[in-house]
């Protein structure tokens, strides 16, 4: 979830909807995670490729919006398989007076939409137009419209100074409080389309696949990559990179499963976690009480064989779970990460 909360009747009652609907999503952390995760990270790289050229590869179960490749690009609806698209992206202003006017006027944003390609083959179409390079493909959350989640992509591509091609796999979200279960049963629905693409990408020449997911994105994104073990072999998860799960909004034992069907591709997994997030606790409460994955222990994560960055101590917002994006040190966890797996 981005902004999110997922909303219970003991929330309601204390908070009332419109108070749950506007809560931010702050917090800073102070110094590196424990256990060492963070450790001496890169010296920072003035530019991100996106920043040099802002293209973003986007493949979505959206239907498309009519007319196409308009906003808002693409719908909260349900759409007919797989639908590739490249969005040209207006980057941020760098100056300070541009630093200044981002409160208001916001950072990323699309500012064109020339190329959407739906049908057998979108998924190709992606893989080909990442061009043999290292791909970082953000799967967004709960709550999402089209366009919030590309400017999330965008946002996160550009804060780690990522060097290869940025991308996004948006599944439909209704992008409003209470459509929780249409979210859920949306990002399932999409399991198949991006093992499509995951496979697309994994087949083709190229370079690594580098996964970031954000909180219902996560439970998308781990039963994808048990259906692609299982289909394609180790073969395919080879060519899988760095995966970052951050806030995941999984049932703990759910999740279990899920990391003990992915043998030793666990390994390349990084859990960034918090027990004093709300929005988990929250969708906690709504899930019966147990425990989400993102809000779990840190020695009960470990123990499944992932890597942890654990930012209990550090987020102090009313929430704490958005830190991948608002935060310097969560983006060195997810830049290490990514750096691990190519072997730097």
């Amino acid at each position: 979830m981005t902004a999110n909360a997922v909303p219970t009747r003991r929330c309601l009652a204390r908070l009332g909807l419109s108070a749950l609907a506007s809560l931010s999503l702050g917090g800073c952390l102070g110094g590196g995670f424990g256990g060492g995760l963070l450790g001496d990270a890169a010296g920072p790289e003035r530019q991100s490729a996106l920043d040099v050229s802002p293209v973003l590869l986007v493949a979505t179960t959206r239907r498309p919006a009519d007319p196409a490749g308009r906003p808002p690009y693409f719908t909260d609806q349900r759409g007919r398989g797989l639908a590739f698209a490249t969005l040209r992206l207006a980057a941020p202003d760098r100056s300070l007076i541009g630093k200044v006017s981002s409160v208001v006027t916001g950072d990323w944003r699309i500012a064109a939409a020339p190329r959407v390609v739906t049908g057998p083959d979108a998924a190709t179409a992606f893989a080909e137009a990442a061009l043999g390079r290292d791909v970082l493909i953000y799967v967004h959350g709960y709550r999402e419209s089209f366009e919030t989640a590309a400017v999330s992509a965008a946002q996160l591509s550009d804060g780690i100074r990522f060097r290869g091609v940025s991308g996004l796999f948006s599944w439909p979200s209704a992008g409003k409080t209470f459509d929780y279960g249409y979210d859920r049963e949306s990002a399932l629905w999409s399991r198949d389309a991006f093992e499509d693409l995951l496979r697309a990408l994994a087949t083709a020449q190229g370079g690594r696949i580098h996964i970031v997911a954000h909180s219902m994105g996560t439970l998308l994104t781990l039963e994808t990559l048990r259906m692609l073990r299982a289909d394609a072999g180790e073969a395919a998860l080879d060519r899988i990179g760095a995966i970052v799960l951050a806030a995941p909004d999984i049932d703990i034992d759910l999740f279990t499963n899920g990391i003990e069907r992915l043998g030793t591709g666990a390994q390349k997994i990084t859990v960034i976690s918090s027990t004093n997030d709300r929005a988990l606790e929250l969708s906690s409460t709504i899930a019966g009480g147990v425990v989400r994955a993102g809000a779990a222990d840190r020695s009960r994560l470990e123990a499944l064989g992932v890597r942890v960055a654990d930012a209990s101590d550090y987020g102090t917002g009313l929430i704490n779970h958005d830190l991948f994006l608002s935060n310097v040190e969560v983006q060195q966890v997810i830049k290490r990460a990514v750096a691990r797996a190519d072997g730097r």
